[in-house]
């Protein structure tokens, strides 16, 4: 008998003909002898509407408090879920996360997993039936609820796999797999059959929104495949794993691209020791995640440091800035929001010959001017005007030619 973990995604399950839908497809595998563990994330839009219901009580509102009213999507959409697997003769029971012994840390609304024990859920197995489990969030050891940041239902299904030892880890979601692009920017777009979890994790971190990065760290550091297909077909979808089968001679493997990027740049920072860890303490205090940084050359002491933050979080940051820049005795602050970043992705790349110059010589092809280069093992990422990032994301897929992936 295989156990099997199945998460389904919001769209999969936004309206009760798709939880049937659903339903009948787990019904069918169980005519196979197999245990299944579902996680079920909030139906459609249903975390959205929470989240804009929350702010309109209060925009300032207590994480905790916060926490409480973006759980209950998923806690609504499992035990509906249960529901329709009894319509359908299949026993099944319905989980809240702490209920399935998920721990985590008390960081709300980006709270981390600390620990599972599936004892609760062992025992519904043991008994036939199909346990599903509320998505996105856990609980403190003080009982406290929290969640696990958006799209953390990936991150609850890859953790329990690992738990229950389950051979591989399915994500149903509303497209056939992990594409080379975005297909609605890029309509040559493929699917990949094979990805490595350092590459997923880059596609996660730089913009793509097919997997939760967290529930990719997960998986490559308990070495246990994550599949990610479609709900509303049997297609195989793109399989995330430590090796691929068989190393290929295209060593880029997609591009993404994120808008949900800022550029901040202090201004005339004094050039001496010390003055880089005044800047960003205070961010990392704030829990504000800095991604590319770039140092000018400095002239008569002093230097421009620039940055790039989230542009949700640019309003915090700024203001977290402005008091840094007058403690360190900098010229200002300046923001830039209409930027965007995108990123060449694949193993091996920096060890790759021409595809730096592939890369730089596409962008200025199509007259897209560079702000910013970040470059790792694995990936190019270029900060870019925001009316640019489309083109270059076309222009790089068509160089590359990744529709041929």
């Amino acid at each position: 008998m295989t156990l099997r973990v199945w998460k389904f995604g919001g769209s999969s399950l936004a309206t009760p003909d798709h939880i049937a839908a659903v339903s009948e497809r787990i019904k069918d595998r169980r005519k196979h002898g197999d245990d299944i563990v579902v996680v079920a994330s909030a139906m459609g839009t249903t975390t959205d509407h929470l989240a804009a219901l929350a702010d309109s009580v209060n925009p300032t509102a207590p994480a905790r408090e916060l926490d409480m009213v973006l759980s209950t999507g998923e806690m609504v959409a499992a035990p509906l879920l249960a529901m329709a697997l009894h319509r359908i003769d299949v026993g099944a029971v319905a989980f809240t996360g702490a209920q399935a012994g998920i721990t985590t840390t008390a960081s709300h609304q980006v709270a981390r997993i600390t620990d599972v024990r599936p004892t609760r859920i062992q025992q519904e197995l043991a008994d036939g039936n199909v346990v599903v489990v509320a998505g996105f969030q856990g609980a403190t050891e003080t009982a406290e609820i929290t969640t696990l940041g958006r799209g953390g239902s990936d991150t609850t299904a890859v953790a329990l796999g690992v738990a229950l030892h389950a051979s591989e880890v399915e994500i149903f979601t509303d497209v056939d797999g992990v594409y080379s692009a975005d297909p609605r920017v890029v309509s040559s777009a493929s699917t990949i059959d094979e990805i490595t979890y350092e590459e997923m994790l880059e596609f996660a971190t730089v913009g793509a929104r097919v997997m939760h990065a967290r529930a990719v760290e997960i998986g490559d550091q308990y070495q246990i495949p994550i599949r990610v297909r479609s709900s509303f077909s049997d297609t195989p979808g793109t399989l995330i794993c430590g090796n691929r089968t068989m190393e290929t001679n295209q060593k880029v493997r997609g591009i993404a691209h994120n808008t949900d990027v800022a550029k901040v740049t202090v201004l005339g920072v004094p050039d001496r020791p010390g003055v880089a860890a005044a800047v960003f303490g205070p961010l990392g205090k704030h829990q504000i995640n800095v991604d590319i940084i770039v140092q000018n050359v400095s002239h008569d002491g002093a230097t421009d440091l620039s940055f790039t933050v989230k542009e949700s979080d640019l309003g915090k940051a700024q203001a977290v800035l402005e008091e840094a820049a007058r403690t360190v005795g900098a010229r200002g602050v300046d923001t830039n929001r209409k930027v965007a970043s995108v990123s060449v992705i694949g193993s091996g790349i920096q060890g790759t010959p021409g595809v730096f110059a592939r890369i730089f010589e596409t962008l200025a092809s199509n007259n897209v001017n560079i702000e910013m280069i970040s470059t790792s093992e694995i990936h190019v990422t270029c900060i870019v005007g925001e009316g640019q990032a489309i083109g270059a994301v076309r222009a790089l897929h068509d160089a590359f030619e990744l529709d041929r992936v």
